[in-house]
């Protein structure tokens, strides 16, 4: 192997591991920013919206939210993928330097510990509240809000998925 190159599963780390490498590359100047997400059935809007958050800082941090925590605010039937696959998914992009999975329905508790110098959502939220907003302006951090691919979504694959299988159900 050469350079910098890291395996995917390598830059999957538990939160008592990721704070200490934050903290160094902290120390060494760099800015870190932070998304979050399910990331059930990886799309090209995903990859262009972490891209885009990684354009924000010197490093992507991403937090791929739990199987049970994805049940809980998604639905009792996702994910379709389990959580160590779609962090290691995640972790295999360029732009991401390191991917924590966290359990919590929202992302306040992780925020407070990474305490990102950016945290970067999706614009549809622009006109409503998140929680997470008050965390990161609290200690001083910036929210942006990204411009979303329209049409790419993990539940409108499902969706399309559905339909075409009943299609083909149909046509036996």
């Amino acid at each position: 192997m050469s350079g910098d190159w890291k395996s995917a599963a390598s830059k999957v780390v538990t939160l008592p591991v990721l704070l200490p490498l934050l903290a160094a590359r902290r120390a060494a100047g760099q800015r870190v920013a932070f998304s979050n997400g399910a990331f059930d059935l990886f799309h090209v809007g995903h990859l262009r919206s972490l891209e885009q958050a990684r354009a924000e800082a010197d490093l992507l941090v991403v937090g791929v939210n739990s199987d049970a925590s994805v049940r809980r605010y998604k639905s009792p039937d996702r994910p379709f993928l389990p959580q160590a696959d779609r962090a290691e998914l995640v972790a295999g992009l360029s732009c991401v330097e390191y991917v924590v999975v966290f359990d919590e329905s929202t992302a306040e508790q992780i925020l407070s510990a990474v305490r990102p110098d950016v945290y970067v959502k999706g614009a549809d939220y622009r006109h409503k509240p998140f929680p997470e907003r008050a965390v990161v302006e609290g200690y001083g951090g910036r929210v942006v809000l990204i411009e979303l691919e329209g049409g790419r979504s993990s539940t409108g694959l499902i969706a399309e998925i559905a339909r075409r299988a009943g299609r083909a159900g149909a046509d036996q």
